[in-house]
């Protein structure tokens, strides 16, 4: 993403239009009084435990799960960029693989996974002095299946950029404005959403998937996933990066990634990175969206 968003009006107007809405995101984070952020690291959440941070200093926090469905460099990150912003952080354990219907992997995953969450994020808010909880969800994910939100309406959980009526692409262009390194970050989801539905996710296939990703991404390569089937790796990686995987020097690469991970085959899939994949899976019938999306 480069440039201004642009809203139908030349790019003063633009500008004014973003400031506004930030103006109205701190206006609520102002009357929240002290908040506790869950906070992964990505675009949405480092954009909100920001602004927390610019209009309620020390009573913002910073929660991220400690959990094996999180990359280790994603924690790495956001770890850094709370010190870099001088945001208070916490990191908490998260718990969900002791939850059998976590580890099921079936459509309702993220709602168990962000049930822990929340729950954990509650017990310490005393700590606090009863910081009100948030997450970053934005406009852009109302439309789609979300079980996490179910699960944030279910503990009172406040959606202050949805409130500000921000969408992905405005808080990127405002995190751009701010300087935020993450104004650009690929989009990211838990380590579980690359297993597909059905098959019962354990802390040791997601570290067989998160040892793939960092190879491949040592690589050069910047938006992609792996996806885990069984003993097949299948790999998909953005079109605007496709070219540079199709030589048999790279096919070599892969395929001494993989095969050192234990899988027996891989595949290059042919259509691309794009998100949800594993819901092709389902058919036509409704299916919900995987939360390859979620509130980052």
């Amino acid at each position: 993403m480069t440039g201004l968003v642009s809203l139908g009006r030349n790019a003063a107007q633009d500008v004014r239009v973003l400031r506004e809405k930030q103006d109205r995101l701190f206006r609520i984070l102002r009357s929240l009084g002290r908040v506790l952020v869950a906070y992964s690291g990505g675009t949405d959440s480092a954009y909100l435990a920001w602004a927390a941070r610019e209009v309620l200093g020390d009573n913002a926090i910073a929660v991220t799960a400690d959990s094996p469905s999180i990359p280790e460099s994603h924690k790495r990150e956001a770890a850094d960029f709370a010190r870099r912003y001088g945001i208070r952080h916490e990191f908490i354990p998260s718990h969900e693989f002791d939850n059998p219907a976590y580890v099921a992997n079936n459509p309702d995953r993220c709602y168990h996974c962000k049930d822990e969450l929340f729950r954990r994020m509650e017990q310490i808010a005393p700590r606090y002095g009863g910081a009100v909880l948030v997450y970053g969800v934005n406009t852009d994910d109302l439309g789609d299946y979300r079980p996490g939100q179910n699960a944030a309406k279910l503990h009172g959980v406040k959606a202050p950029l949805v409130e500000a009526g921000l969408s992905k692409a405005e808080i990127r262009e405002l995190s751009r404005m701010a300087g935020l390194p993450t104004w650009d970050r690929p989009a990211a989801a838990c380590l579980s959403s690359r297993v597909p539905y059905g098959t019962p996710v354990t802390p040791e296939v997601l570290k067989r998937i998160e040892l793939a990703e960092e190879q491949i991404r040592a690589l050069g390569f910047r938006q992609f996933r792996v996806r885990y089937h069984n003993e097949v790796a299948r790999l998909e990686i953005d079109r605007s990066e496709m070219e540079r995987a199709l030589s048999l020097e790279m096919f070599d690469r892969f395929e001494e990634i993989f095969r050192g991970l234990g899988f027996l085959y891989s595949a290059l899939d042919l259509r691309g990175y794009r998100q949800g994949a594993l819901n092709e899976a389902l058919g036509a019938r409704t299916a919900p969206a995987d939360p390859e999306n979620r509130p980052s």
